[in-house]
């Protein structure tokens, strides 16, 4: 399925809080013509205490096209043009995403380019993940600081951005750039990046890939990641290549998901990485699943990420970029001592260098930091939004 990222109009019209957008969540009329998967969500003072409401609305063609231009809703970016105030239905191939927006944001990229794009965070997640394992983490860092937006993305091979036919090699390298031409076409600027495990690899890949569209200052967040060779999985751990091996063996297509539990179980796998990986089946039919991601792109992923070395961007940061790395006190991969040294090492020459480096744990958390200990990681990362909201003079956050 090809991609057409949708986001929200700004057109002074008065939107009321707490409205989740997205044609997609609910609508299957002619408007799924767009083939959308983007979508927004604005948060309201009162989400997740049981007063949050859905808002979809059903338009012909020929209705969609006059109301269009001044429709407070979804509205379609289409390599960066919009005609008329209604939108040319056009592939993009690129990823599937959702973008979080705390309820003091109001902006557009295209309705008024004379206001500067809010201060953004671009959250990646890890391998066999997808974008809503950032959800909750997310929404609770819009309300805390209400001027941030953050985007959530569905990396090649995962989640919705599986329909998506991608070239090879699928590779850190190439998702990295996946995600630099996806905030490109939404004209956003990213200040702060965070990535989990193969994501924080993305992140690093980002920062060497391109000076733009990424800011400077930009701070990047490596959770449970080391920047060079992966050592995962030690006596009696859980390996994600001998997980992802497994799931290329099973059939396309299960009767349950409690089956994909046992048998895991039966391999030897834990029980919580077994109730993570079925978070990844769809039901096809009353008793049929099937996977939302691309095993085969997976595996390739998985294995550059092993192989992946992006030491020479933490030891030479470039001037106005902040790295920072999160160990988990009961990490899955093994961090070596010479990975921390030279961390650390790197540390003090990047101060030298008007950068950053820097290296935090993360206590009482395993592998999966943002569900192990959510709390705990999100009293780490609240210091980055609230220097960035006072370095851009924003008052609020």
């Amino acid at each position: 399925m090809a991609a057409v990222s949708n986001i929200v109009a700004s057109c002074g019209c008065q939107m009321p809080i707490g409205v989740r957008m997205g044609v997609r969540d609910s609508c299957s009329s002619s408007v799924d013509s767009l083939n959308p998967i983007g979508r927004i969500r604005i948060l309201g003072r009162h989400e997740g205490k049981g007063q949050f409401g859905q808002h979809c609305i059903k338009y012909s063609k020929k209705k969609f096209s006059q109301d269009m231009r001044c429709l407070c809703t979804d509205t379609a970016l289409v390599n960066q043009r919009v005609l008329q105030g209604h939108t040319m239905p056009k592939s993009t191939g690129l990823l599937a995403y959702e973008l979080v927006q705390g309820n003091l944001v109001q902006w557009n990229s295209f309705m008024d380019k004379s206001v500067p794009d809010p201060p953004t965070c671009v959250l990646l997640h890890g391998i066999l993940g997808s974008r809503k394992n950032w959800g909750s983490f997310a929404k609770r860092l819009a309300q805390e600081f209400p001027l941030w937006q953050f985007l959530l993305v569905d990396l090649r091979c995962h989640g919705d951005s599986a329909s998506i036919k991608k070239r090879g090699p699928h590779t850190v390298s190439s998702a990295a750039l996946d995600v630099l031409k996806l905030v490109g076409q939404l004209r956003l600027t990213p200040r702060v990046l965070v990535g989990h495990s193969f994501g924080g690899k993305v992140a690093l890949s980002m920062v060497e890939q391109a000076a733009k569209p990424l800011a400077r200052p930009v701070r990047v967040w490596v959770l449970d990641a080391s920047p060079g060779k992966v050592r995962a999985g030690g006596d009696g751990e859980d390996h994600p290549g001998e997980l992802i091996s497994f799931l290329r063996n099973m059939p396309d297509q299960v009767p349950s998901k409690q089956q994909v539990i046992d048998s895991l179980g039966q391999q030897g796998f834990s029980l919580e990485v077994a109730r993570w990986v079925v978070t990844n089946l769809r039901r096809n039919a009353p008793q049929n699943f099937s996977w939302t991601f691309d095993l085969n792109g997976i595996a390739d992923m998985y294995e550059s990420y092993e192989k992946t070395n992006l030491w020479e961007i933490v030891e030479n940061v470039p001037r106005g970029v902040h790295i920072n790395f999160l160990k988990a006190e009961r990490s899955l991969h093994r961090w070596a001592l010479e990975d921390l040294q030279r961390i650390h090492a790197a540390e003090e020459v990047a101060s030298d260098e008007g950068a950053g480096v820097q290296m935090h744990v993360l206590q009482d958390a395993g592998h999966w930091v943002h569900a192990d200990n959510p709390d705990g990681l999100f009293k780490i990362l609240s210091a980055t939004f609230r220097i960035e909201t006072t370095l851009r003079g924003i008052r609020g956050g």
